[in-house]
């Protein structure tokens, strides 16, 4: 089986977690980051898994180590930074679960991390590989991105690209973008959220930003994460539309679109990209929204990602009220 394989940050969530005795507010460190999320999602699945970023050497550090050792994720390529501290987020979480962060990260050990550390021996193993923009907001990890993506197109693998754009990061919305396109540019899956597909193309209706894209850019698979709308899936000139599952109990949204993502790369390591049906997307999305649904009801995301047998459960109960209605 061949591994999936992403570069990126790996930091601490600071997430609200009650208040102390004295109404001070409580915060619990969760391992985070966007392309370790995603790996989680796959290593639960059953993918061989292995990551590439850096941490820092301290505790912090040590503990998003033992983390993705945990989760079952290859950690041979995580550097360990020993000047600069691992990467911390402070997340504020809104009444309906959406959130809002604030970064210490200038400097943070993610965006130290340079091309000489890339190793090539697993991009060379990788059947995908995945990133995002946080690991090109500056220049020396950027240039690593970008080495990586073209040792893993050589190597032959699929390209997985998720802008998540976090503007407070970028010294411009400007830059943002043009890495944003640089992304577009070398992928074969993207996976865009509402406001993102809106913010790059200036099209408030998601299939009309999703054509602006594929009038420039080839890419066989687009997927637009809607969160309380649902999902939407672009493929050769289909378009498949799936609904959400809402949780009751949903707590916060933090890891929901990286469940989302883990389970379409999922589902495209089983099935391959090519000659994909209707009834395919319709799937994939169902398995991939379910599975989002369920990270909303607990805290952080990496180490509580969902059994497969909870998500079939989930989709099994829809079936059934779909069913009887």
């Amino acid at each position: 089986m061949e591994r999936s394989c992403p570069l990126g940050e790996l930091l601490i969530d600071f997430t609200e977690n009650g208040k102390s005795s004295q109404g001070n507010p409580l915060f619990e460190a969760n391992p985070g980051g966007a392309p370790c999320n995603v790996l989680a999602m796959l290593a639960k699945l059953g993918h061989k898994t292995a990551f590439i970023g850096k941490v820092g050497n301290d505790f912090f550090g040590e503990q998003l180590r033992a983390a993705i050792k945990e989760a079952g994720i290859d950690d041979t390529g995580l550097c360990t930074d020993k000047r600069i501290h691992t990467t911390l987020a402070m997340v504020h979480t809104y009444p309906d679960g959406d959130r809002d962060f604030s970064f210490y990260r200038n400097p943070g050990a993610d965006m130290m991390l340079n091309k000489t550390e890339i190793r090539e021996d697993i991009l060379k193993e990788t059947g995908i590989f995945h990133f995002g923009t946080l690991s090109m907001t500056h220049e020396g990890v950027r240039e690593a991105t970008k080495a990586a993506i073209h040792i893993a197109e050589e190597a032959g693998a699929i390209i997985s690209f998720d802008p998540n754009l976090r503007p407070p990061l970028w010294e411009s919305l400007d830059e943002a973008r043009e890495q944003v396109l640089y992304g577009l540019g070398h992928c074969q899956i993207l996976k865009i959220s509402d406001n993102e597909i809106q913010w790059l193309t200036g099209e408030e209706d998601y299939t009309a930003g999703v054509n602006w894209i594929l009038e420039r850019y080839q890419i066989p698979l687009i997927l637009v994460s809607m969160g309380k709308e649902g999902s939407r899936a672009y493929y050769n000139e289909m378009m498949v539309e799936v609904k959400p599952f809402l949780q009751e109990n949903t707590i916060e949204t933090t890891g929901a679109g990286d469940t989302f993502c883990g389970c379409v790369l999922h589902y495209i390591c089983e099935h391959g990209i090519n000659g994909l049906k209707e009834e395919n997307l319709t799937e994939m999305l169902n398995f991939a929204n379910a599975a989002a649904s369920i990270i909303t009801t607990r805290k952080g995301a990496l180490r509580v990602m969902p059994e497969e047998k909870e998500i079939r459960s989930l989709l099994a109960v829809r079936d059934v009220w779909q069913k009887n209605k």
